[in-house]
């Protein structure tokens, strides 16, 4: 197979992966946009298609059905955020992106209610644990500060913050989101750094 040949296969799997993120996105989309409007068991696959413009065969190419779709897109928002600091190179010691994902809780209330209502929040906070404890680990591997932490004890370490995170959040979004995200990032870094400066 030429050089060529390489490239043009190359060229069409991302054309081809470009396609499918942009069905998987809209599909997710559809989803949480109807779970604003109608309690998630009343939601039927039909009404995602016809949100999302796609057809049936598709979604069945990706999805076993509308639980498959709700919990592998919750999956990759987890992943994106878990991973996102290490991802964009951040050099602070944040191990968490706290003050964004508070943020995005903040501007998405009505989907969390939905969540919440739809039955799915134990789920959604087990999957969210794995994701937070992986990319936290993977923080304190990179971090200077996290360095003093043996290697064999930041998966466990890791794990226990993933869990303050999101006990912090559960009792941040029960008292109505009065603290501001910023606020919540400095208080969920002064648990995983105890109050010494940095």
């Amino acid at each position: 197979m030429s050089g060529n040949d390489h490239l043009h296969l190359a060229n069409s799997k991302k054309k081809t992966d470009a396609r499918v993120r942009r069905t998987r996105d809209a599909l997710g989309d559809a989803l949480v946009a109807l779970m604003q409007e109608k309690p998630f068991e009343s939601i039927t696959v039909q009404d995602v298609l016809d949100r999302a413009h796609v057809g049936r065969s598709t979604f069945y190419s990706h999805y076993s059905d509308k639980d498959d779709l709700l919990m592998s897109d919750v999956d990759d928002f987890y992943e994106r955020v878990s991973m996102g600091l290490s991802a964009q190179g951040d050099t602070s010691d944040r191990v968490f992106p706290v003050r964004e994902f508070f943020g995005h809780l903040a501007e998405a209330q009505r989907f969390v209610s939905a969540l919440s209502s739809s039955g799915k929040m134990q789920e959604n906070m087990e999957l969210a644990r794995g994701h937070f404890a992986r990319g936290i680990e993977r923080r304190l591997a990179e971090l200077p500060r996290g360095q003093s932490i043996p290697a064999s004890d930041r998966p466990a370490v890791a794990f226990a913050h993933a869990g303050a995170l999101l006990s912090l959040m559960t009792w941040w979004i029960d008292r109505g989101m009065r603290q501001s995200p910023t606020e919540m990032d400095e208080m969920f870094h002064r648990i995983v750094w105890g109050h010494r400066g940095p």
